[in-house]
């Protein structure tokens, strides 16, 4: 068996470019017009084995195109992608099999399904044997609290017990790098706080990498070992949190208390 890659994901030269296409008008003529929007502009990035890494920007930042060139739904105009050691370009298969990904917005679970069944369904998909996919279920299953509510229809769920389901839906397979694209987004207070300690526990029980992506500066302050702050495409500041707000705090905030500085404190006026 081979050991373990020392980076989990490394981004290289990574660029995403679409052609947008509009009308432009001049009196009464009009014309249509091509443009090219930079999605993603040159992205370098690696992740090490085990790490729990924020990706923190704006909405329109880049950061759901990247996790979508990370796990293969998009192709890159250029750059490349690798996942524990994998080529994206070469052996996506292979790039899949190592990944658990929640994608912000997505309808990712089926509700006319039970939540076990939505469950059974994705482990079989990944090939997961029968008798270890029931095992690996019900552990999930208890992990979230959602063992009472496993056999009602997903329908029936509120919109935190289907986040939490869409997350170790993910996880069925026991992948060793999560993608995890504004998981709380559109959750209420308690039901984000949820996920974020279900978070938690998955990198410092499971020691799973993940890969974390959001708006919310507070969240990645809370859960990042390492925060990478990406606008416009490119990552303009990346490091610790306890860095990031030391290395830009002075220039940018006087706190009365240092040690109480937040992200939010140094990026926004």
């Amino acid at each position: 068996m081979n050991a373990p890659p020392e980076y989990a994901v490394e981004l290289k030269g990574l660029t995403k470019r679409f052609t947008a296409r509009g009308i432009e008008a001049h009196g009464r003529r009009r014309r249509a017009v091509r443009r090219e929007i930079i999605a993603v502009d040159g992205l370098d990035l690696t992740i090490r084995r085990g790490e729990l890494f924020g990706l923190l920007g704006p909405n329109g930042a880049g950061k759901t195109t990247t996790i979508r060139m990370i796990c293969t739904l998009l192709e890159p105009t250029s750059g490349t992608v690798r996942v524990w050691a994998h080529d994206a370009g070469r052996a996506a298969a292979e790039v899949r099999r190592h990944l658990g990904v929640v994608l912000m917005g997505e309808r990712s679970v089926y509700w006319r399904l039970t939540g076990r069944e939505n469950l059974e369904y994705f482990a079989a998909l990944y090939q997961v044997p029968r008798e270890i996919a029931k095992t690996r279920i019900t552990e999930l299953l208890d992990r979230v609290g959602l063992t009472p509510r496993a056999d009602d229809l997903v329908e029936r769920y509120s919109t935190g017990m289907r986040q939490r389901l869409t997350l170790i839906k993910a996880m069925v397979h026991d992948p060793p790098v999560l993608l995890l694209d504004e998981p709380t987004t559109g959750l209420d207070p308690q039901a984000a706080r949820n996920i974020r300690d279900l978070i938690r526990h998955l990198h410092r029980s499971e020691e799973k990498t993940i890969l974390l992506t959001t708006h919310y500066m507070e969240e990645a302050d809370q859960l990042c070992e390492r925060v990478g702050i990406i606008d416009q495409g490119r990552i303009i500041a990346l490091d610790a949190p306890q860095a990031l707000k030391r290395g830009y705090a002075g220039a940018r905030v006087q706190h009365p208390k240092p040690q109480e500085t937040t992200l939010e404190d140094v990026f926004i006026e």
